[in-house]
């Protein structure tokens, strides 16, 4: 079969494929947010946080030199 005399048929039967993907999927619903965000509340419980002030230029300049 040579593909270059077929290019046309092979361009049309894609475009059939992806538009009927593409009707198929357009009915799905949206995925939620909410319930990724609780998901994400849960791991942020578990997250050890560290709070510490801001170093001054000097004090930068210290630990560089």
């Amino acid at each position: 079969m040579n593909i270059a005399k077929n290019m046309e048929s092979i361009f049309i039967a894609a475009l059939v494929v992806v538009s009927a993907t593409s009707f198929a999927t357009a009915s799905a619903p949206a995925p939620r947010l909410a319930a990724a965000s609780a998901v994400q509340a849960g791991a942020d419980a578990n997250m050890t946080v560290v709070s510490a002030k801001r170093l001054s230029a000097a004090e930068k300049a210290q630990l560089k030199g």
